[in-house]
């Protein structure tokens, strides 16, 4: 794993005064995705967990449909930044020359390079899983949370997305400068540890916008709950998915904005 953070001196002021100190700031660089050679995106990301983060992109973007259409994926060094070189079958190839997209990716941009309405919107199946969880175990959850987030612990830079089971357990976390970043390696990882996201929710140290709701959806995570709070278009495509959304999931207690499918009892 690539060091996520640097030391810098800088000068810290307070009311009691000022000194010099070495601290860490977190690192993000540009990370090519190519498949079979071809450069499909450069996305700005934390330079960690990135072949998870080159699963998780390719099944979000809708490049893969399952992992076994990567055949491998190799993180490179580049002079500036990171190369994901990614092998797909020709099925999967073929869904990617049907795209039409050359995507450049700031930190936290989710639809760059998008050029049509219905790749910005995508029409999403209803997510199928029979998880009830409690408002309490979400809740309980998400304070524990912080004690995983081990690089935003050393800087206070990144977001967090982490994947629990239903009795509140958590199996997984991912961290990176970008909030979608951050979910496409949760997703990445649970792909290729053969880990069902139909059994547990995903929870997310930022809002949940729509991009945030999409990527839940066709990975199959049915609840999603977040620190932050949501939008009217990510609140409806939630309802469309059949996900439940908590939101503002505080010390104080959450939000249930949406629960079609009775998940959160």
């Amino acid at each position: 794993m690539d060091n996520p953070s640097n030391h810098k001196p800088m000068r810290i002021w307070s009311p009691d005064g000022e000194k010099n100190e070495t601290r860490p700031l977190s690192d993000e660089v540009p990370v090519v995705l190519e498949y079979n050679c071809v450069t499909f995106a450069v996305m700005m990301a934390s330079p960690t967990d990135l072949v998870d983060y080159s699963y998780g992109f390719s099944l979000t973007e809708g490049i893969i449909e399952k992992p076994s259409d990567v055949i491998y994926a190799q993180i490179k060094d580049a002079p500036k930044g990171k190369v994901a070189a990614i092998e797909i079958n020709a099925h999967a190839f073929h869904r990617l020359e049907t795209y039409n997209r050359t995507l450049s990716g700031r930190t936290g941009c989710g639809l760059c390079g998008v050029e049509k309405l219905d790749q910005a919107i995508k029409p999403l199946d209803k997510v199928v899983s029979d998880t009830k969880i409690s408002p309490a175990t979400i809740h309980e959850a998400m304070q524990k949370l912080k004690s995983e987030q081990h690089l935003n612990k050393e800087t206070g830079a990144l977001h967090a997305a982490a994947f629990t089971d239903k009795d509140g357990n958590i199996i997984a976390t991912r961290e990176d400068i970008g909030r979608h970043n951050a979910l496409d390696k949760l997703i990445g990882h649970l792909i290729r540890e053969n880990i069902n996201p139909a059994d547990g929710f995903a929870m997310i140290t930022s809002r949940c916008s729509f991009e945030m709701v999409q990527k839940c959806a066709i990975a199959g995570i049915p609840v999603i709950a977040a620190v932050s709070a949501t939008t009217e278009l990510a609140r409806n495509l939630a309802e469309e998915a059949g996900i439940s959304l908590a939101t503002f999931v505080r010390k104080d207690g959450l939000n249930i904005v949406t629960d079609s499918e009775n998940r959160i009892s």
